[in-house]
């Protein structure tokens, strides 16, 4: 399963190589524009700074998964997809990283580059917290007015997610969280059998 890092501040972490300054800055991010926003922000917190390279994976199912990465001046190849690879390499989804440079005045080649991007990357996630995302089993159920109230509490109760209440003829609520054949035989108990579950999705949580 993919992680995220878990909520809570930016995290940032200054490596130095050769008298050039990296400074290393991630964040949890739900969107590829909620990244380029955090870039934007970066480049206007450090506007003497020579290159804001940046990576971000955003999307926590693999086939909608979104990913993006730039070299901002370095030679190509050398700052954008080694940060990338990082974020792969440790299974990261909705996370943007952004390393901000200042030239040393050493040039570092590329390899060395390399090296210095990606290791500025991995310090600052090394001081982060991660949480694994896991899926769950979306279902509605549709329930007389009447009855709904006490259904809902008893759900909630008993650790149940009630995502949504939606009030039309019956009152139909969106639940995830459990296992559905307990699921089921609780909504049968708490119902007299009058209530079924229909599957409705799947929604991606942290574990």
């Amino acid at each position: 399963m993919p992680h995220t890092l878990a909520p809570g501040p930016d995290v940032v972490v200054e490596t130095e190589v050769k008298h050039s300054r990296f400074l290393a800055a991630v964040r949890r991010v739900d969107t590829a524009d909620a990244a380029l926003a955090f870039v934007d922000e970066q480049r206007r917190l450090y506007p003497d700074a020579r290159h804001h390279c940046w990576a971000f994976v955003v999307g926590d199912d693999r086939s909608m998964r979104a990913e993006r990465s730039s070299d901002d001046g370095e030679p190509g190849g050398t700052a954008g997809i080694p940060m990338l690879q990082v974020l792969h390499h440790r299974d990261l989804v909705n996370v943007a990283a952004v390393v901000t440079r200042w030239f040393g005045g050493i040039k570092l080649g590329a390899g060395g580059l390399v090296r210095a991007y990606s290791g500025a990357v991995a310090a600052a996630l090394d001081e982060t917290s991660l949480v694994e995302r896991r899926q769950q089993e979306k279902f509605t159920l549709a329930i007389d007015h009447a009855e709904a109230g006490r259904v809902e509490a008893e759900l909630r109760g008993r650790g149940v997610a009630v995502l949504d209440v939606a009030y039309a003829d019956r009152v139909v609520l969106t639940v995830a969280g459990r296992e559905r054949g307990e699921l089921e035989g609780w909504v049968a108990s708490l119902t007299s059998g009058a209530a079924e579950l229909e599957p409705a999705g799947v929604d991606w949580i942290d574990a």
